[in-house]
């Protein structure tokens, strides 16, 4: 497989970084109409930055993607740009959010960023794949709720120990 390096005036690069955030509070709001608007904001704000989007996937509940990002701009500024500008587009087209979120903050404060060298295939896999993975974790992880005092309800005994019988009198 060649690389197929971009480049600026000067510059030959190959640069890609795999950036995964999600909203405030970790609520699972990104589906249906809202998870398309975004893709598209998304789009539209990489254009503009002169940034490649290489793969993308939103899950309702946060976002990776795969990006080449040229040298001179550094992630954080990109991700700070993204989230911030992105974030003013979706409370101007979805006001309903203003509701839950306040204050025009819709994306949670951090990220996680890692560079992809030559194992771009094995990252952009796990991007396209990771919401079966999700899936298939959430149907194995069946858990039977208990009472957190473990106590049943139904075979509840009185304390008969701690009670004492008033005697006439005293």
């Amino acid at each position: 497989m060649a690389v197929k390096y971009d480049s600026l005036s000067h510059t030959k690069y190959y640069t890609r970084y795999h950036i995964v955030f999600g909203p405030k509070y970790r609520r699972k709001v990104i589906y249906n109409q809202l998870r398309k608007d975004i893709a598209e904001y998304f789009k539209r704000l990489c254009k503009y930055k002169g940034i490649t989007i290489i793969e993308g996937h939103m899950m309702p509940d946060h976002v990776h993607i795969l990006v080449s990002i040229p040298p001179k701009m550094s992630v954080s500024s990109f991700v700070g740009y993204l989230k911030g500008k992105s974030s003013l587009m979706i409370f101007e087209y979805h006001a309903n959010l203003k509701y839950k979120y306040g204050n025009r903050h819709f994306w949670s404060d951090g990220y996680y960023v890692s560079t992809v060298g030559l194992n771009e295939e094995t990252v952009r896999k796990y991007i396209a794949e990771q919401e079966k993975d999700d899936i298939a974790k959430d149907k194995l992880s069946v858990k039977e709720y208990e009472d957190p005092f473990g106590e049943d309800k139904e075979n509840r005994k009185p304390n008969v120990k701690g009670k004492k019988k008033a005697v006439d009198g005293q």
